[in-house]
């Protein structure tokens, strides 16, 4: 995924999602699908709409709790 438009603050690792060096949303392939994990400022949110644009993945919000339902033991955010 490109993402040099938001390369200092921006970063997708795997299927993770970092702005600013924080996990914000994690790219589910199989259900072509963006998690978001919470509500975030109006730059970070800028972010994780342009992940969503670029990959032409639908998004959705995911509580922790649901997070981990569907991702196991991976951390919900770092």
């Amino acid at each position: 995924m490109n993402i040099s438009r938001y390369k200092r603050n921006l970063k997708v690792d795997g299927d993770k999602v970092y702005s600013y060096d924080t996990h914000v949303a994690t790219i589910d392939q199989e259900i072509n699908t963006l998690w978001v994990h919470g509500w975030w400022s109006v730059t970070t949110s800028r972010h994780v709409n342009f992940v969503a644009h670029v990959g032409g993945l639908k998004k959705r919000e995911s509580s922790e709790d649901e997070y981990k339902d569907r991702f196991g033991d991976r951390k919900f955010a770092t």
